[in-house]
C-alpha cells in the first residue's frame, strides 16, 4: 500500500504551432500589440495592391510584411536574447523608421493618383501603418536614448581621477 509508483513518462511532445504563436504576455504588451498590429496592417495593404492595378506597389508591403513577420517571431521566441551580439533595438528602430517612410510615400501616391478602390484602401491602410511604425519607432528611440544615457554615466562613474587624460587644471 505504501509502494506507489510515479506516474510514466509519455512520449514527448513534439513542437506544433502552437509554440511559435506569441505567447500571451507578449502579446498584450505594447511592443507584441505594435508588432501585431504592423504585421496585419502590412498584410492588408500587401492584398489591397494585388488586387489593384497598382501592383508595382507590391514589392514594399510585401518586405515590411516580413520584416514586421520576423521581428514578431524573433521577440515572441526570445531569439533576441539569444543571438546578443545583434543590436536588436537599433535593428528595429531603422526598420520602423524606413517602413513608415515607405508606406506615407506609397499611400500618397496611391490615393492621389488612383481612383480604384483597392489602391484607395491600400493608401488608407497605408497611412495607418505609417502611425503604427511612427508610434512603434518613438517608443524604440525613447529606448535608445535612455540606453544611451544609461552608458555615457557609467563612462564618467568609472573614469578615475588620476587620469592622464583629464583636462584639468590643478597642478598650479
Amino acid at each position: 500500500m505504501g509502494d506507489i509508483e510515479p506516474p510514466e513518462p509519455g512520449p514527448p511532445r513534439q513542437a506544433g504551432i502552437l509554440d511559435i504563436l506569441p505567447s500571451k504576455e507578449f502579446a498584450t504588451s505594447r511592443k507584441g500589440t505594435l508588432l501585431i498590429g504592423e504585421v496585419v496592417l502590412s498584410l492588408i495593404i500587401f492584398i489591397c495592391f494585388v488586387a489593384s492595378p497598382w501592383s508595382s506597389l507590391v514589392s514594399g508591403p510585401l518586405l515590411e510584411f516580413l520584416f514586421a513577420f520576423f521581428m514578431l517571431f524573433a521577440y515572441s521566441t526570445k531569439l533576441n536574447e539569444r543571438f546578443k551580439d545583434f543590436h536588436w533595438p537599433l535593428m528595429d528602430f531603422l526598420r520602423c523608421v524606413s517602413a513608415s517612410i515607405i508606406y506615407f510615400i506609397i499611400s500618397i501616391i496611391s490615393v492621389s493618383r488612383s481612383s480604384h478602390s483597392a489602391s484607395v484602401a491600400g493608401g488608407v491602410f497605408g497611412f495607418m501603418a505609417t502611425v503604427v511604425f511612427a508610434f512603434d519607432f518613438y517608443f524604440i528611440f525613447n529606448e535608445l536614448i535612455g540606453f544611451v544615457r544609461q552608458g555615457q554615466q557609467q563612462s564618467t562613474e568609472e573614469s578615475p581621477a588620476g587620469n592622464p587624460d583629464n583636462d584639468s587644471d590643478d597642478s598650479d
